[in-house]
C-alpha cells in the first residue's frame, strides 16, 4: 500500500486544518519542518509519494498552479486537487483529481485522473448520498482511481472505522486511497488489510504517531 503525503497549500503555505474548517486552517510550523514554503517543506519530508490541494483554487480565492508545477517534479508520484471542475483544467505530469465538491461538469465527461469522493459527516457532497453507493455508481466512469476523503476527520486523528474501510473497498475494483483521520500504524494495517492501494496523511507523521520513514519509503507492507 502506498503511503501519501498530504500538503494543503493557502495564502502560498502549507497549511494544517482540521475537519474542513478552512477559514480555521494556519500555516504548519509546529511539525518536522522548519518552513512552512511549499518547495522547502517537501525538501524537508523527502516523501516518495505526495498528494497537494490548492484551498485557495479549490475556494476560488487565488491559485498555486505554479508552485504545484515546481513541486510535480520532486516526489516520485503526485497527486493534485486544485479545484479542477471542468476537463480542461487537468495539468500534464500529474495525477489529476476531480473533487466531488467542486465538480462542475457531469463527471463522465472526464477522462483519467482520480475522483475524489468528497466525504463530511458520513454523507459524500454535496450530494449527500452514502460514499459506498456513490462510487458503486460512478465505478462505470473513466477515472484511474478513486479517492474517499473523509473531511470530516482530516487533522483529526480520529482513527479508520474498519466496517467503513471494508464497505468502501468492495465498492470498486479500481485503485483506491483513503484520506482522512488515519492516526497510527493499526490505522495503516486496517486500510492495508482491508485493500487499499494507497493512504494519505499527515497529522500523524508531524506528531510522530507514524514514523517519517513510511513516508520516506512510500509503502506499508
Amino acid at each position: 500500500m502506498d503511503v501519501i503525503l498530504a500538503m494543503d497549500l493557502m495564502d502560498g503555505y502549507v497549511v494544517h486544518g482540521k475537519s474542513g474548517n478552512r477559514e480555521e486552517y494556519k500555516p504548519l510550523n509546529w511539525g518536522l519542518s522548519p518552513s512552512a514554503e511549499p518547495i522547502s517543506y517537501m525538501s524537508v519530508m523527502k516523501p516518495r509519494y505526495a498528494y497537494v490541494a490548492d484551498l485557495d483554487r479549490i475556494e476560488m480565492t487565488g491559485d498555486h498552479t505554479e508552485t504545484i508545477l515546481r513541486l510535480a517534479s520532486i516526489p516520485e508520484k503526485i497527486w493534485v486537487d486544485r479545484g479542477c471542475s471542468i476537463p480542461e483544467e487537468y495539468l500534464p505530469g500529474v495525477n489529476n483529481i476531480v473533487g466531488t465538491e467542486t465538480a462542475d461538469a457531469p463527471l463522465d465527461e472526464f477522462t483519467g485522473g482520480y475522483l475524489s469522493v468528497d466525504v463530511k459527516d458520513g454523507k459524500v457532497i454535496p450530494s449527500g448520498a452514502d460514499p459506498a453507493d456513490f462510487i458503486r455508481e460512478t465505478d462505470r466512469f473513466s477515472f484511474d482511481g478513486i479517492i474517499l476523503l473523509n473531511i470530516s476527520s482530516v487533522g483529526t486523528g480520529a482513527g479508520i472505522d474498519e466496517g467503513f474501510a471494508k464497505a468502501i473497498r468492495s465498492a470498486t475494483k479500481k485503485p483506491l486511497i483513503y484520506g482522512g483521520g488515519v492516526r497510527t500504524e493499526e490505522d495503516l494495517k486496517i486500510l492495508r488489510d482491508a485493500g487499499f492501494d494507497g493512504v494519505i496523511i499527515s497529522t500523524a507523521v508531524h506528531k510522530g504517531t507514524i514514523p517519517l520513514r513510511i513516508i520516506q519509503e512510500g509503502t506499508y507492507c
